[in-house]
């Protein structure tokens, strides 16, 4: 959570919700700062005297070039989703202090950046730790595990309608239409995943969502929680890993010992299914994620090179193609196309 110099000014919705529930006193002198990194939610750090916090609302259009609409509605099941994470581990999530589902609003406590930096931001920066990739493995394993088989949250968090729209639809579909010749593998992909319930799912488990806390990782924006398909979060985080090792100059084997133990952690917590089957299901959608990121509604900004797209392309449509079956397998495989990769002057890269 990145603080841009620019003060907002706040619809009078917003004030009131915060006077109604007790945040801050009627005419207190507040600061809304306009938070940055996501397109589908206003964000705001607002200060108060003494005291900060965070307020987020949901927008019905995500902020993005394509035409991308959203249910409003998935504000509640974010605030849910983060329910369940405080219970099973507290320090997972920020603490939760006010929700108006009907406004679809919510807020929480703000998490300084100087003791909770963001991961992509780390990332990016080629400050590259697989400990810290480990324990959002074990992390994310954990509150799988933890939900696996449980009735009452599968009905809570019956959200397909949300799920296609945020996920399914333009990750997936929205891929399909821009790849004829893989139409079918993805639409197969896009069935199947919608059609798995198996434990309830975070949606976007990525390093922009997620802080390196002082106590472990620190998850965001859950507007996808859904009870479905658990490899999905596997393969969207893993995912980023490997996009990040084709831009992150000199960070490629850590970033790609962070995605082997990220998976590694994240499956020692399976116990609510055979392992093998959640791992075939991961690394045959990891390559579609990543063709997701360049060619579905919602690119990776950083990709900037063409290269750097075609490569991508390549590589995971070949494994779209002929499927892994493990993690470890799509990571190899990725790991051998870049060591073969021509760079200008034709050597090999880095």
């Amino acid at each position: 959570m990145t603080r841009p110099p620019a003060q907002a000014v706040p619809e009078p919705a917003l004030t009131d919700f915060l006077t109604a529930h007790q945040l801050a006193a009627p005419g207190e002198a507040a600061r809304w700062t306009p938070l940055t990194g996501g397109v589908s939610s206003d964000l705001w750090r607002v200060d108060l005297p003494g005291r900060s916090l965070c307020v987020k609302r949901a927008l019905a259009k995500l902020k993005v070039a394509a035409d991308w609409q959203a249910p409003v509605s998935r504000n509640a099941y974010e605030w849910a989703w983060m329910r369940f994470a405080s219970r099973h581990r507290p320090d997972s999530v920020p603490e939760l202090l006010a929700h108006d589902p009907e406004a679809g609003v919510f807020a929480m406590a703000f998490l300084p950046p100087e003791h909770y930096p963001v991961w992509k931001a780390r990332l990016l920066a080629g400050d590259v730790r697989p400990a810290t990739a480990a324990a959002v493995g074990e992390l994310l394993g954990t509150l799988h595990a933890a939900s696996a088989g449980d009735t009452g949250l599968a009905a809570e968090f019956a959200t397909d309608d949300n799920f296609h729209a945020l996920r399914i639809e333009p990750y997936l579909l929205a891929t399909a239409a821009a790849h004829p010749g893989l139409g079918d593998v993805l639409q197969g992909l896009a069935d199947r995943t919608a059609a798995t319930r198996l434990a309830l799912v975070h949606g976007d488990v990525s390093p922009k969502n997620i802080l390196v806390g002082p106590s472990g990782p620190v998850l965001l924006d859950a507007e996808c929680a859904w009870y479905g398909d658990p490899a999905f979060d596997l393969a969207f985080c893993v995912n980023h890993l490997l996009l990040k090792s084709l831009v992150v100059p000199g960070r490629r084997t850590e970033l790609l010992r962070s995605a082997r133990v990220l998976t590694e952690e994240y499956v020692r917590c399976v116990d609510w299914e055979p392992r093998p089957a959640l791992e075939s299901r991961a690394a045959s959608l990891l390559p579609a994620l990543l063709l997701a990121r360049v060619d579905g509604k919602s690119p990776v900004e950083y990709l900037t090179d063409e290269r750097d797209r075609l490569f991508v392309r390549t590589a995971a449509s070949a494994l779209l193609r002929a499927p892994a079956p493990t993690v470890a397998d799509v990571l190899d495989a990725w790991a051998n196309a870049m060591g073969a990769r021509a760079e200008p002057g034709g050597g090999p890269a880095d």
